[in-house]
């Protein structure tokens, strides 16, 4: 909760003596706060929360639903994240992060130390995770999506795989409508886990297929309880009681729990993997096909994009081979994958790269009108039996290419050649491009001419109405195929990512962007991210379906995939360890609040390796019938996350100014209710009341706004699209640190900062506020968004820390050279400081690779994509974020005394169209 009194324009400085009288108040009464700040350790910690009898096992001291028996037992001494209360008494302890009411000087100047602050809170879980796991059932609020955490599987699905926006359900519509906020749940399937983490148990139910309700499908679950001496098992989405079949017989406890159930992962653990017989199979399941399209015209050649991806698939499939304890070498992709080469320009050049013969043989396709593929056997080989004809291939394409040197690139045809190759098998396409495809049929034209700003007009740029590329993604889908792009725009040059990015999107897999790709700095980061491409865990004929609790109903999915019907399966061609997708609920009825709403979502893909395989994970919120008590349990994560993929969905039927004014009454419409029906009395009328649970959401969606997606002025539509197609796919932790990045100063770190401490853990040094008001003089900050990295320099930094640095003789900011894209390794305190935090944070990010990019103040064009980063400061058409809290303020202010126009356009205005950002009084 937060207090900002306003009196004048909200204008900051040095504060002077009379503004002494700036309070920083903590009031009792004013809090329904859940933890959000460091552990408070007083107190005997117990498994539940202390809080009224509102019903669900989550509230109450006393389960009242007979599965509790069913629950596993505790992997440690539970941690209570509130002081043990008195019964009835709803004031948890405020966290000592940021507390609930934030002062203004009794001039109206707000201080900026006083708001919200997500560095605070982030490093401040962080700290309190690096030594506890976090128990999954025992916990009811998910640690920040930006934490590293190790979680332990109770039943409860991790927040990793699963995050619900409130994780305490009102009973009614009406109640959820007064809170403002989505009730939905974000996905990311495959996630990948910590060391530390179980892995994901795979169950083999043989030719009969895991248990399954007869009504409503769900599968078995550590949910479903068993009835009749186990010869029942009562579904917990549908009530349905369903016959055990035979051979999954177990005699039960009295208190109904089955024999055997610690022997079975189903019933034990959120999130499992089942084998699956061949009624799942639609076609049969092989190893993955991976076929890479290297686009080898003149623009690639000319910009070294060519020489540095064959460099990158080289590293990705034989970079790190390790070895195991036995002596057998451990490849980077899974054993019965399969690779394939093609190059293309004006035509399509195909290669049989057979390990039998001496080196690859070449076959060119002239005819691009009506492509086929020209060899059966040899363009899928096993990547280690012919590595020395894949790499000598790779090293020689440069070469063999410098002659030639076609200007314009065949895409479209390629593609479908690509597609009729992995068409009885499906597979994955990576595809490289460094040029508009201006060639044979499908070619595209320069549709943007920068003059189309704002409007319909450039509304049409963000999408497709070509038939030749949306038939071939269709197709790809339909067979089991996805693609991930490596585009290269030559000098930032418009590339139609609408476009191209279309066949990427609804098939399931990525792209990635490189809008000016410059040959030396460029190399690392794109060689990474083929590997993490290439190495991340991929499914790829993928169908997904998501249930949930009678009373409640799907009513949308967002993300990047096919869905042909409503209320049909969604459909990816790969799926991967990246990719995210929303899921919107609402209610078709009254939950009972004596029971707990549950939510599954099943995943059907066949793996990399060849095996048809169901991944399901299971999750559960309680229901209460007061809603009040449901804001103690908010994901802030998952809220803003499931918000800016319903935006980016928007983004093709309405106006960006429609959207970001959408955004604006959201966060009113959030506040201004939780003020009116749910902050207690006592709060002053110059206070601005935030949800302790979502202190920091006005912030996020702030970034929201000023991303490049959403920000209003000019912004190339490539970029645009490009940021709203992958907004639409990220997981919780990208998207965090994608709206507010990590800003850390690297020149006055403690000794101790980048080393292990006692624990074997690293010491990371606090982050900062991204505000140039935090800057110091001489100071050296590194700010990570999780797509890009910048290393910028203050032109007063001293000489000596140059040197330490970056090395001898580096003494000044012109002697550094601005393409480089990491640091030296010397034997320098803080050289080593820097690049272990900077190994640090590559483990804390999404797809996209960590290399630096220098932005040396008054020198590098990177120091305007630096200030981009500051979100506090205002920038990106924006205001900065004391002047939004303070507009909020005043906009919450007008709500609740009945003072407030809004533009009201019917039900076809854009906020009324929003599940997620639909004012509750629209």
């Amino acid at each position: 909760m937060g207090n900002l009194g306003l009196g004048e324009a909200a204008t900051y400085g040095r504060k002077k003596k009379k503004d002494r009288h700036a309070h920083h108040v903590v009031e009792p009464t004013g809090s329904s706060a859940a933890f959000n700040g460091l552990p408070q350790d007083s107190g005997p910690p117990t498994s539940y929360l202390n809080a009224p009898n509102s019903g669900g096992q989550f509230l109450n001291a006393q389960p009242v639903t007979p599965l509790a028996s069913q629950f596993p037992s505790s992997a440690t001494t539970p941690f209570n994240p509130l002081h043990q209360l008195p019964a009835g008494d709803l004031n948890p302890v405020p966290s000592p992060g940021f507390s609930a009411n934030i002062g203004a000087s009794a001039q109206g100047r707000v201080d900026p130390d006083q708001l919200p602050s997500v560095p605070l809170s982030r490093d401040a879980l962080a700290q309190y995770y690096l030594k506890n796991i976090y128990p999954t059932f025992e916990h009811h609020v998910p640690p920040p999506a930006s934490v590293s955490f190790v979680a332990y599987d109770q039943g409860n699905s991790s927040p990793k795989f699963t995050r619900l926006t409130m994780n305490n359900i009102p009973a009614t519509a009406e109640a959820l409508k007064d809170t403002g906020l989505p009730l939905g749940l974000l996905l990311q399937p495959l996630a990948p886990q910590q060391p530390g983490e179980l892995e994901i148990p795979v169950l083999d139910f043989g030719d009969i297929g895991p248990p399954r309700c007869h009504r409503c499908r769900a599968y078995i679950n550590p949910f479903m309880v068993f009835r009749s001496g186990g010869n029942k098992f009562v579904c917990n989405m549908c009530n349905y009681p369903n016959d055990v079949p035979p051979e999954y017989f177990c005699a039960t406890t009295p208190q109904g729990a089955r024999l055997d159930r610690e022997q079975r992962p189903e019933l034990m653990r959120g999130t499992v993997e089942f084998l699956v017989p061949k009624e799942y199979w639609s076609k049969e399941p092989v190893g993955l096909r991976w076929l890479f399209l290297i686009d080898v015209g003149q623009e690639a050649f000319n910009k070294g994009f060519l020489e540095a991806f064959c460099q990158g698939i080289i590293a990705a499939l034989y970079g790190e081979d390790t070895t195991g304890e036995n002596g057998e070498v451990k490849h980077s992709i899974p054993e019965g994958s399969k690779v394939g080469f093609v190059t293309f320009d004006r035509d399509i050049h195909f290669y049989n790269v057979n390990p039998a013969l001496d080196q690859a043989q070449m076959l060119i396709m002239p005819d691009i009108e009506d492509p086929f593929v020209p060899l059966s056997d040899g363009l899928f080989v096993d990547a280690y039996e012919a590595k020395s004809n894949i790499t000598n291939l790779l090293n020689s394409l440069p070469t063999l290419f410098s002659e030639i040197k076609n200007p314009e690139p065949a895409l479209l045809p390629t593609l479908n050649s690509a597609l009729a190759a992995l068409e009885q098998t499906g597979g994955k396409i990576i595809c490289s491009l460094a040029a508009l495809p201006t060639w044979g049929p499908g070619r595209l034209f320069l549709r943007d001419d920068g003059k189309s700003h704002g409007g319909d007009a450039e509304k049409k740029l963000f999408n497709t109405e070509h038939p030749g590329w949306r038939k071939v993604a269709e197709k790809m889908v339909a067979a089991g195929v996805g693609v991930d792009f490596f585009l290269a725009a030559p000098g930032g040059g418009y590339l139609d990512i609408a476009t191209i990015g279309h066949v990427s999107a609804t098939s399931g897999g990525e792209t990635f962007y490189y809008p000016n790709f410059v040959h030396p700095r460029d190399i690392e980061k794109l060689a990474q991210e083929l590997v993490h491409t290439v190495r991340r865990e991929t499914g790829y004929q993928a169908l997904m379906k998501v249930r949930c609790s009678n009373g409640l109903q799907v009513t949308a999915y967002h993300g990047n995939f096919v869905q042909h019907t409503f209320g049909a399966d969604i459909e990816f061609g790969v799926v991967d360890a990246d990719k995210a997708i929303g899921v919107m609920f609402n209610h078709d009825g009254k939950l009972d609040s004596k029971l707990d709403a549950h939510f599954q979502s099943a995943l059907l893909y066949t793996t990399a390796s060849g095996q048809r395989r169901v991944r399901c994970s299971n999750v559960i919120a309680s229901v209460s019938d007061v809603a009040r008590d449901c804001w103690k349990f908010m994901d802030q994560d998952a809220i803003y996350n499931l918000i800016a993929k319903e935006s980016a969905t928007k983004m093709l039927t309405h106006s960006l100014q429609e959207i970001r004014g959408a955004l604006s009454e959201k966060t009113v419409d959030i506040l201004a209710g939780y003020r009116k029906k749910f902050s207690n009395a006592g709060h002053e009328a110059g206070q601005l009341v935030l949800p302790e649970t979502l202190k920091e959401f006005s912030i996020y969606i702030l970034g929201l706004i000023k991303s490049r997606a959403f920000k209003a002025g000019h912004e190339p539509t490539d970029r645009r699209v490009h940021d709203m197609r992958m907004i639409k796919s990220m997981g919780a932790l990208e998207l965090s640190l994608y709206l507010y990045p990590r800003f850390i100063p690297i020149h006055n770190l403690a000794p101790e900062d980048g080393f292990p401490n006692a624990d074997g853990h690293l010491q990371m040094p606090p982050s900062i506020r991204t505000s140039f008001s935090r800057v110091e003089e001489g100071g050296v900050y590194l700010v990570d968004n999780g797509q890009q990295c910048f290393l910028w320099l203050h032109a007063q930094t001293s000489p000596n820390l140059l040197e330490d640095l970056f090395g001898e003789g580096k003494d000044s900011l012109k002697g550094l050279d601005p393409y480089s894209s990491s640091l030296p390794i010397l034997q320098t305190h803080l050289n080593a400081q820097v690049r272990n935090i900077l190994e640090y944070l590559k483990t804390m990010r999404g797809s996209k690779a960590l290399t630096i990019q220098l932005a040396r103040q008054g020198l590098d064009g990177a120091e305007f994509e630096f200030a981009r980063l500051l979100i506090e400061d205002r920038n990106n058409e924006a205001q900065s974020y004391v002047d939004w809290l303070v507009h909020l303020h005043r906009l919450v202010q007008l709500e609740n005394t009945g003072q407030r126009k809004k533009d009201d356009s019917g039900d076809n205005s854009i906020a009324s169209n929003f599940s997620g950002l639909r004012p509750s009084m629209w």
